[in-house]
């Protein structure tokens, strides 16, 4: 973008301070590099071209001239373990954690070597759910990578970050090896809250899923592989099928879903598993009493939990809650 310099904004006004012979200089430069048409943009005028036009006299076209790798810089590149299994067609497990609401790291960390020893295959990391801050789920899923060699799935909510932001840790996450991530459009900020904490939403989570796809084909080597999330309690769900092909159609190879706790949203995972052409890890949430149970059909957005179950609860023990939550 061969703008006459960087503007300068003065009493609500764009100037631009660069002199118009040093934009010329500047312009032989990219004409040396192989460039064969230039021009002007922001900033320039009738003065500017004049004395490109002068500089470019005789200059015959060159060829494009190669640009040199640098050496001795190597990618961060780790085998996709996670994606590998699922592609394979064996059965893998994911589980989700949400991140510490404050600078201590140490119970994530041993709960996370435990769910490896326990045979769990990736940990995939809320950003910031029910949109409160929280340890930030991308440079947790780094630490995790890297410290306990562990595969990791964060989250990237569309609602904190405008497209800068999302490039600039986007970039971060490969060079640190981590190539999944799950692209949510994000829960809306408390109405309470709002006069505090702006939503962003530049994206949603197509877009997002699209946006990561363009940075797939451009910069990145081995891909980032792209997740999204499939709601099999919508009341709608052809609706949701169909929002699910576009989100294909942008790039996420798999969907994760939230738990099926009725014999519809059971149905609705079956035909999820017919009709989209990409991997699926259907959701699994014990419960672990009544209480738990009427909480996460209320407060939690897209859990339905039918009436039956909730009531299976009624008058256990935590150890029969425990129990009863498995089977």
């Amino acid at each position: 973008m061969p703008n006459a310099g960087y503007p300068i904004v003065r009493d609500n006004r764009i100037y631009y301070g660069s002199l118009a012979n040093y934009f010329a200089t500047q312009i032989e430069e990219i004409l040396d590099m192989g460039v064969n048409i230039v021009g002007g943009c922001c900033g320039t005028t009738p003065k500017h071209i004049e004395l490109l036009k002068k500089s470019m006299r005789g200059k015959l076209i060159k060829p494009r001239r190669a640009i040199k790798q640098e050496k001795g810089i190597t990618q961060n590149i780790r085998l996709n373990r996670f994606k590998n299994k699922l592609e394979s067609g064996q059965k893998a497990i994911a589980v989700e954690l949400d991140s510490p609401i404050d600078t201590n790291v140490n119970k994530f960390m041993e709960n996370t070597k435990k769910l490896k020893l326990a045979g769990a295959d990736i940990v995939t990391i809320a950003d910031n759910p029910i949109a409160r801050a929280r340890m930030d789920s991308c440079l947790l899923a780094c630490k995790v990578r890297n410290e306990l060699d562990f595969d990791v799935l964060p989250h990237m909510t569309c609602r904190d970050r405008n497209v800068n932001a999302t490039k600039a840790l986007l970039l971060g996450l490969y060079s640190e090896g981590v190539h999944n991530v799950l692209a949510v459009t994000g829960d809306p900020v408390p109405t309470a809250e709002r006069s505090e904490v702006n939503a962003v939403y530049q994206f949603n989570s197509r877009k997002l899923a699209s946006y990561i796809t363009s940075l797939n084909k451009d910069i990145f080597n081995d891909s980032i592989k792209i997740f999204t999330a499939l709601n099999i309690n919508s009341k709608n769900f052809s609706a949701e099928l169909k929002r699910a092909q576009l989100k294909i159609e942008c790039g996420s190879v798999g969907f994760l879903t939230q738990p099926a706790y009725s014999q519809e949203s059971f149905e609705n995972l079956k035909m999820a598993r017919c009709k989209l052409d990409a991997l699926i890890l259907g959701g699994v949430i014990p419960l672990i009493s009544k209480r738990n149970a009427v909480f996460m059909h209320n407060e939690v957005n897209g859990i339905s939990i039918p009436e039956d179950i909730i009531d299976s609860f009624e008058n256990l023990t935590p150890d029969e809650c425990e129990k009863h939550a498995i089977k």
